[in-house]
């Protein structure tokens, strides 16, 4: 009956209970949000250090450093010298050439047999240089063991062209081949060298070649 007489006080309840009821409901539709959802995970950002990047740098060589040249030396100054005093009685003796000696002229050199090098016209061997081979006789030994070359021999051509000396310039010691080339050398005739018109005496090389023929 209080309500009937009395409506405005029965509006504030009911007011008042629809406030908790809301409050109520609305707490749980939060909660009910919370635990739906998961929840926000915010990812660490790593900071990483920065590396600021090396660059290489070429440093150009020390120049060399020369030592500056000392100053030239001040010219000296030149100082009057006392004045020497001469001896008025200082005289030269005069020079008498009757006493000089003419001294005797040196002996001439002793006379030795001289081989002329220098030559107009060169020696020839007669028949030419084929007949040297030609003569040549092949050693046996060196022929069984197939050694081949050539011997140098330096011969001594007299005037009247024949061979006076031989010597080997180059060889084959111990095949009989250096034997055998001065041997085919000394049994050629020669013609001499000339120098002037008038036949010299001359040495020359000469070459002498062994080959063997094929079989």
């Amino acid at each position: 009956m209080l309500e009937q007489q009395y409506s405005h006080v029965s509006v504030k309840l009911q007011h008042r209970k629809f406030l908790e009821i809301g409050a109520i409901v609305v707490l749980s539709f939060f909660i009910l949000i919370l635990y739906a959802f998961p929840k926000f995970v915010v990812a660490e950002i790593e900071q990483e250090e920065y590396v600021a990047p090396i660059e290489n740098i070429e440093i150009p060589p020390e120049t060399q450093q020369f030592d500056k040249p000392p100053p030239p030396a001040r010219p000296s100054i030149p100082i009057e010298s006392e004045d020497e005093e001469i001896d008025e009685d200082f005289t030269i003796e005069e020079t008498d050439l009757e006493d000089f000696e003419i001294l005797d002229e040196p002996p001439p050199p002793p006379e030795s047999n001289v081989i002329f090098i220098a030559y107009d016209e060169p020696p020839e061997p007669m028949g030419g240089y084929a007949a040297i081979q030609k003569a040549v006789i092949y050693p046996e030994i060196a022929r069984e063991a197939g050694i081949e070359g050539t011997v140098i021999v330096q011969a001594t051509i007299g005037k009247d062209g024949r061979v006076q000396e031989t010597v080997i310039l180059k060889g084959i010691p111990k095949t009989g081949l250096d034997e055998a080339a001065m041997d085919a050398i000394k049994t050629i005739k020669w013609k001499p060298a000339y120098q002037r018109d008038k036949p010299v005496t001359v040495r020359i090389s000469v070459p002498v070649v062994f080959r063997l023929k094929n079989g």
